[in-house]
């Protein structure tokens, strides 16, 4: 069964976002359970967790899903910043264990001109860090990144290595792949062929039993640009046929997946999941 989901807002109280993510007609959802753009949240009174776990039960919609806030850096040779990073993923995945969120995302930062090496080796530790002792269930997914400069995790190599890195945590580690960050970063998704190709290499380097989610994503720039541009799906440079590849491949149907995609006069959620529901049903 194809779950589809957005982004939805927990303005009011995190408690409202499940009736959001019904109203849209999603399957899944995601939201920030912190603020996105900011170091400090607001606690999560026990009230509105149990009211949100509750509605979620009740909703049928699986799974949730958390995302980090932007400012994080798990990468950064900033010792400052870095610190911070780590202490704001381990209360996420506390905010998470308190709402039953099933899934956390996170962006694996830069390295700031430290050197590639050098931030794949802050992340594994800033991971550790951030797991140890952490009791609750909900699985951590690395973000593939678009490639933009000094980025780390734009290659599925450089995921593999930071799970790796980790074999005792490796229950508690996964992937989401983001589309637009898949073409930015040159990966062909255009096409049946092409994605075949692109799951081979994933399954080179990574099991796919890794890989949990899918942010559905069309791109606005070209092919390997780098470019990390969210476009509506179909009007991007992946284009209608790579998103009926993407949607009906075998290893990628059964997954949940999140359209994080703009919403202007063209079109919102709503027209972006039912051209997602077309698609799918191979509908022109």
């Amino acid at each position: 069964m194809l779950r589809l989901g957005v982004h939805v807002s927990v303005a009011g109280g995190i408690d409202r976002a499940v009736s959001r993510a019904q109203e849209k007609g999603c399957d899944a959802f995601q939201i920030f359970s912190s603020n996105p753009r900011g170091w400090l949240s607001s606690p999560i009174s026990r009230l509105s967790a149990e009211r949100f776990v509750s509605s979620l039960s009740q909703s049928g919609l699986f799974p949730a899903v958390d995302h980090m806030p932007y400012l994080p850096n798990l990468a950064s040779a900033r010792d400052e910043v870095y610190q911070k990073s780590v202490q704001a993923l381990a209360l996420e995945l506390e905010r998470c264990r308190m709402l039953g969120i099933s899934y956390l995302v996170t962006h694996l930062g830069s390295h700031l001109g430290a050197g590639r090496e050098s931030g794949m080796e802050r992340i594994v530790s800033a991971l550790q860090a951030a797991l140890e002792g952490e009791s609750g269930r909900t699985v951590l997914l690395l973000e593939n990144s678009s490639g933009t400069r000094n980025s780390v995790g734009s290659s599925f190599q450089e995921i593999a290595t930071i799970i790796d890195s980790l074999p005792q945590e490796k229950e508690r580690i996964g992937v989401c792949l983001d589309t637009c960050h898949l073409h930015a970063a040159g990966y062909d998704l255009r096409s049946s062929q092409a994605l075949g190709s692109v799951l081979e290499q994933f399954r080179d380097c990574i099991k796919m039993e890794h890989l949990r989610l899918i942010h559905l994503n069309d791109c606005r720039g070209g092919l390997g640009a780098h470019l990390d541009r969210h476009e509506h799906i179909g009007l991007g440079q992946i284009g209608e046929e790579g998103f009926r590849a993407v949607l009906s491949h075998p290893a990628l149907s059964g997954l949940p997946m999140i359209l994080e995609t703009p919403q202007d006069s063209r079109r919102d959620d709503l027209g972006n999941l039912e051209t997602a529901r077309r698609l799918a049903s191979r509908g022109e």
